[in-house]
Order: C-alpha cells, then structure tokens, then sequence
C-alpha cells in the first residue's frame, strides 16, 4: 500500500515538474516572438560577406526557425539560378542580398519558389532594398505579435491544444488567400506588359 502511494506521489510530482518545464518554455516562445525579429536596416553589415557569412548571419536572423529549415548554400545557389536572387559580387554578398535573403527565407515556408520570386517583384519598392525591407519587417513584427497574443502563459493543456489548432487552421487559410490574390496579380499582370510593348513599338 505505501509502495503504491509513493508511485502515485512520483508521478505527480513528475507532471508538476514537467507542467513547469512546458510552462517555462512557453514564456519564452512568447517572449521570443515578441523580440526576435530581423535586425534593422542601419543595424545590417556594410561590409560586403562571403557565403559563409552569410549563412551564419541569416541563422541569426531567422533564430526561431528550426536547424533543418535554415539557409544552405546549395539553396542560393537556387534562387539565383531561378532569379529570385541577383548574383553575388565576385564571391561577397552585400547588404541587398541581406534584405532579399531575409524575406526570402521566411517566404518559402509558405510558397513555391516561383510564387516566392513572382510576389517579391510585384511589390512596388522591390528595386530600392531598404525601403522594401522596412515594409517587410513592419509586417513581420505585426504578423509575430498577433500570434504572441494568441498565446498565453498560464494556459492549459486544453487550451494550448486550441490555440495551435486555431494558428493551424488560420495558417492554412492565409495560404489559401495569399495563393489566390497572387494568381489574381499574375493574371493581372499579363495584359499589362502586353499594353506596355504596344506602347513601345515604332510610331507609338
């Protein structure tokens, strides 16, 4: 009988222990999405970077994001064989390539290579890099704050359950919203450069 209650005290004991555990690290999840965000235009390198560099510092920059999902220099290589990246200058990357890298790898959690590329060239400051990233990390920091609040730290299990569920299924529906306003642009954008070569052409 006390070897039976003191199994049952251990296991309580051990769900308190880990409750304080899981509670602890939920704090810092918030705490983190809060804080954690891409470093400032002004606060980014001057200095141009080898690739090595570079892949260190975009770590930094995307610090929440698990080691498998991090940058690798076969993945920009990619992207600038497709475009979506200028070349480097000789072997150094400059302070563009930063802000391109930057979205970019928060992009494609999200879309297709070719979706990524289309939609940062439909955004209208995509040519003048720092004004394009002060808009990115505006809505960057916007987007980590919102789902900050949809957690909080004394929550349940229960609780928990449902804000991950309610971040999936609204994860899944921006998705959905983000692919179909992008098919509209593109679709939009076809008779546009159409228009443009008319203007173009001799005696116009």
């Amino acid at each position: 009988m006390n070897l039976r209650a003191d199994v049952v005290k251990c296991y309580h004991v051990t769900t308190i222990r880990n409750r304080g555990s899981a509670m602890k690290e939920l704090s810092e999840l918030i705490e983190r999405l809060s804080e954690e965000w891409p470093t400032d235009w002004d606060s980014l390198p001057d200095i141009e970077l080898y690739r090595d560099q570079v892949l260190g510092y975009m770590k930094r920059q995307h610090s929440l994001q698990p080691e498998s999902a991090q940058l690798t220099g076969a993945m920009i290589n990619n992207y600038i064989k497709s475009g979506l990246l200028p070349r480097a200058n000789g072997k150094k990357y400059t302070k563009d390539h930063l802000v391109y890298l930057t979205a970019i790898c928060s992009l494609k959690h999200v879309l297709s290579m070719g979706d990524a590329d289309a939609l940062m060239k439909l955004q209208p400051n995509i040519g003048d890099a720092r004004k394009f990233y002060e808009e990115y990390l505006a809505m960057m920091e916007k987007a980590f704050l919102d789902t900050a609040a949809q957690l909080e730290k004394e929550s349940s299990r229960e609780q928990l359950a449902a804000s991950a569920l309610y971040l999936a299924i609204s994860s899944y529906a921006q998705k959905l919203a983000c692919e179909k306003v992008l098919e509209l642009l593109k679709e939009e954008e076809g008779p546009a450069k159409e228009k443009q070569k008319q203007n173009k052409k001799p005696g116009k």
